[in-house]
């Protein structure tokens, strides 16, 4: 557990995982989004069906994320050990550097495989509340919207560490939520 604090410590690991973590948080808001807006127009029956296919899609996304991750951060880690150790004319095996450098791909991997996880389950949670609180129309106006505020939340986050408004990138980001949302429903149904 020290190893991972030390590492999060260093801006490079933080900064590849947050990218990872927005990046596939996005996408996966924004397929959660679809699931939807598609499973209400298509006519799903019920909630808890909604909340299947998401689930489906959030096992699917999570483990893109970090299985990508994995190997791509394997092979770029391999890489830069294998440039330090020409600079260093040494072996860098079993070597501080390079468990940095194994702890901080799994850190980067979780990252990955988490964003979209929470991107997807959260605007699901409404379809949970069917035939209890919610008809299925509320569940996707209220899944909608958690979404777009989950969206709103990693624009307004992304704006704050680069010190920018962070409403302005919050609404940036949020906005695609409601695109996709609109673009469905075009779709044939």
């Amino acid at each position: 557990m020290a190893d991972i604090r030390e590492l999060l410590r260093k801006e490079d690991v933080r900064s590849i995982s947050r990218r990872y973590f927005i990046s596939n948080g996005f996408d996966g808001t924004l397929t959660s989004i679809g699931v939807i807006v598609g499973a209400y127009l298509s006519g799903v029956p019920d909630g808890l069906t909604v909340f299947k296919i998401g689930l489906g899609a959030a096992v699917g996304l999570g483990t893109s994320g970090v299985w990508s991750v994995w190997e791509i951060e394997r092979a770029e880690k391999q890489a830069e050990i294998v440039r330090i150790e020409r600079a260093m004319l040494t072996d860098l095996e079993d070597t501080k550097v390079q468990r940095d450098q194994v702890g901080a791909r799994k850190v980067n991997a979780v990252a990955s495989g988490i964003g979209p996880l929470i991107g997807i389950i959260l605007p699901l949670l409404p379809f949970l509340l069917h035939e209890i609180y919610l008809s299925l129309l509320e569940a996707t106006l209220v899944g909608i919207a958690i979404g777009v505020l989950v969206l709103f939340s990693f624009g307004a986050y992304l704006g704050s560490i680069s010190k920018q408004n962070w409403i302005v990138a919050g609404v940036r980001m949020g906005l695609a939520g409601l695109v996709v949302a609109f673009l469905n429903l075009f779709l044939p149904g």
